[in-house]
């Protein structure tokens, strides 16, 4: 069991959410301010609109409510690393801000923490209301990370996560450019649960979202935690160049022995259309570590910050 008293930090990345800042602040600070210390801090994505301005307006009347603001729009994820580098309760709550992780889950999650969880994750209870092809591409997702790694990820995990502190200074130590936390953070271990939740819907805006940062996401997911695509890519090139071997071998035989060989067969072109097409998703594969590798040798900062409430 966790001690009684104890900060409960709360970080919330915001891109252009200026309709939802000030009514997700109120429900968080209803659930937490009857802990002994807390604080919120959010981490603005380098935000267009006014976003920003309402921050500074919380902190100015609050200086338990502080932020980060980054000098342009670095992604959701290194927002999440920034506010994870800079909290500093005993747990880190990490939720979105467009209010869809309903912050009235926090004392649940709170509660595992006391019970000896280091990480408590939360999984989305109504997956089967998301539009068909995001479902289906989610599902696709996660199967595919499970069959290629050794983490095991559940579907419909999300972003919306309690950290112990020991792991949040884990998360700290990770270097690498390329970011997919949910990742990360199952492959540190620790003491870890989950707790089911069903999502708000927005109260503001559109989703800031993008299909396609989704999968750029998905495929640092994917190249993060495995090679096992590489090698996939060497065995489909052995069993194509088997396959071709046989082929060869027969139109040869074909040509020579029988009257049935016909100039410009039409399976020629179907053949090399096909070898070439995978030949080309192969060399994409390994373009995606290469480019991975040439990223993380750059050793460039994975956020800048161009103003925050911390030091003041």
């Amino acid at each position: 069991m966790r001690r009684k008293e104890y900060k409960v930090s709360v970080i919330v990345p915001v891109f252009n959410e200026e309709g939802c800042v000030k009514p997700l602040t109120e429900r968080v600070l209803h659930v937490i301010k009857n802990y002994s210390d807390y604080e919120i801090l959010f981490i603005d994505d380098g935000s267009g609109d006014s976003t920003l301005n309402m921050l500074k307006e919380l902190h100015s009347d609050d200086k338990k409510i502080n932020y980060l603001s980054f000098s342009r729009n670095f992604g959701h994820q290194n927002a999440l690393r920034a506010g994870t580098k800079y909290a500093n309760g005993d747990c880190i709550v990490s939720l979105d801000g467009d209010l869809q992780h309903p912050p009235e889950i926090i004392p649940e999650l709170i509660k595992k923490w006391e019970e000896g969880y280091d990480i408590v994750y939360t999984i989305r209870k109504d997956i089967n209301r998301l539009p068909f092809v995001k479902r289906i591409t989610s599902r696709l997702f996660y199967r595919i990370m499970n069959s290629i790694s050794d983490i095991d990820f559940k579907f419909g995990e999300a972003d919306f996560r309690l950290l112990d502190r020991k792991v949040a200074d884990e998360v700290n130590n990770l270097g690498e450019d390329a970011v997919f936390l949910r990742g990360m953070i199952k492959w540190l271990g620790f003491k870890q649960t989950g707790v089911e939740y069903t999502p708000d819907k927005r109260i503001w805006g559109s989703t800031q979202y993008s299909g396609k940062k989704m999968f750029s996401l998905a495929m640092s997911g994917i190249t993060g935690f495995s090679t096992k695509p590489l090698r996939i890519s060497t065995m489909i090139g052995i069993i194509i160049a088997l396959l071709s071997l046989v082929y060869g071998v027969y139109a040869l035989y074909v040509k020579l022995f029988t009257d049935n060989a016909i100039e410009g067969w039409t399976s020629v072109f179907f053949m090399v259309s096909l070898i070439g097409g995978i030949q080309l998703i192969m060399i994409g594969i390994l373009g995606e570590y290469l480019g991975k590798t040439f990223m993380e040798t750059k050793k460039r900062p994975h956020f800048i910050i161009s103003e925050n409430s911390l030091a003041k």
